[in-house]
């Protein structure tokens, strides 16, 4: 019995563990450079996203992880506003390899924190009197395998920091 017990302690402690821990703005940016005249025109905007992670090892097995989300709307010519949110979420992660980890912290974790990110952004541009900022869902793991592609012409390799 106590070879049983001791077997199954030892399974939990290698079985892979991931956990959420908390999910926070890390930094919050909005700028209306045209405002109030931009209110006063035909609204026909194009909206241009950019989006960038970022992943850094905390103490233990805990993880930050920033989604980082940028709109610049133009209308016509003129920047109608520039919104940029930093969502972050720190992770708990063990016992993954090193492949299931790079995964894990390049698409998983942002998979997680997009609709937060999302949500606030919309708040915020719609605080700004600007009509609502629905952006489309975001294909991570397509992201992460393009990266790697990419990474892997270059000559690099992916690090877990």
């Amino acid at each position: 019995m106590t070879d049983q017990q001791n077997t199954a302690a030892n399974e939990e402690e290698t079985a892979p563990q991931f956990s959420l821990q908390r999910i926070y703005v890390r930094d919050l940016s909005f700028e209306a450079p045209k405002s109030p005249a931009i209110f006063r025109q035909q609204w026909e905007p194009s909206v241009a996203l950019d989006l960038n992670t970022r992943q850094k090892a905390l103490e233990a097995d805990f993880h930050e992880v920033v989604l980082t989300l940028s709109v610049t709307v133009k209308n016509g010519e003129e920047v109608a506003f520039i919104a940029e949110v930093q969502q972050a979420g720190i992770f708990l992660i063990k016992n993954l390899d090193d492949a299931s980890m790079s995964h894990t912290l390049g698409a998983f974790c942002p998979n997680i924190l997009f609709p937060y990110a999302r949500e606030t952004l919309d708040s915020l541009v719609t605080r700004g009197s600007f009509p609502a900022l629905m952006l489309a869902p975001v294909n991570f793991d397509a992201l992460y395998a393009q990266e790697l592609q990419r990474m892997q012409a270059a000559g690099e390799t992916p690090t877990v920091q």
